[in-house]
C-alpha cells in the first residue's frame, strides 16, 4: 500500500496526455511501447494464424493422398498360444501382410496387428498414390486441434521477438532518461544546497 500512496493513481493513457513538464523522451517511449504492442499483435496473429493454416492444408492432402485398403496377415501371428507368453496382452506385434494396390500389383509389408491373428486375418491398412504403406492420416478433428496447438505457438513465438525488443528499447531509454537526470542533478543539486 504504501508504494502505490508513493507512486499515486494509475492514470490510462498519461504518455499522450498533454504536460508541459513532459520530455522528449516520454514521447519516444510511448511510441516506442505503442509500436511494440501493435507489432506483437499482428506479428503473433498473422504468423500463428499462417502456420495453422499451412499445417492444417498439409494435413489435408496428406488425408486426400492415402487410402485404406484391405490386407491380409500372411502367416499365424504370435500371441494365440500359452507358449507365446513374450507378447503381452493388448500390444500389437509387427506381422507381415499381403495387399492388392490399385494398379492390381500384389504388394507386402509389415504392420502392427492384434497378437493371435491367423494367416488371412483382414487388416486394414493406408497406402499412398503408387500402392505404398503410409501411416494412418490423421482425422479432420485431430488435423484442427493439431493446427490450432501449432499456430499458437507459432503464433506466441512470433509475438515474443518485437515484445522483448520493445522491452530491451525501452530499458536503453529509461538508462538514458536515468544518465540525464544524474547529468542534471549534478549541475543543479550544489545550487539547491547554497539556498537552504
Amino acid at each position: 500500500m504504501p508504494l502505490k500512496a508513493f507512486r499515486g493513481p494509475k492514470v490510462w493513457l498519461w504518455r499522450w496526455r498533454r504536460n508541459p513538464l513532459k520530455r522528449r523522451a516520454d514521447v519516444a517511449e510511448a511510441w516506442v511501447v505503442l509500436g511494440a504492442w501493435l507489432l506483437t499483435v499482428l506479428a503473433g496473429v498473422s504468423v500463428g494464424l499462417a502456420a495453422a493454416r499451412s499445417v492444417e492444408h498439409g494435413l489435408a492432402r496428406e488425408r486426400a493422398a492415402s487410402r485404406p485398403v484391405t490386407a491380409r496377415v500372411e502367416d499365424t501371428v504370435p500371441g494365440s498360444t500359452p507358449m507365446d507368453s513374450h507378447v503381452s496382452s493388448g500390444e500389437r506385434v509387427w506381422a507381415e501382410v499381403r495387399w492388392t494396390a490399385a494398379d492390381g500389383t500384389a504388394r507386402t509389408g509389415r504392420v502392427r496387428v492384434e497378437p493371435g491373428s491367423g494367416a488371412g486375418t483382414p487388416v486394414t491398412v493406408w497406402t499412398d498414390a503408387q500402392g505404398r504403406l503410409v501411416d494412418r492420416p490423421t482425422s479432420a478433428s485431430e488435423s484442427a486441434l493439431r493446427a490450432a496447438l501449432l499456430g499458437v505457438l507459432a503464433g506466441v513465438s512470433a509475438a515474443a521477438v518485437p515484445f522483448t525488443g520493445g522491452l530491451a528499447l525501452r530499458r536503453r531509454l529509461e538508462s538514458r532518461r536515468m544518465d540525464a537526470w544524474d547529468t542534471e542533478w549534478a549541475r543543479l543539486g550544489p545550487q539547491w544546497g547554497r539556498m537552504v
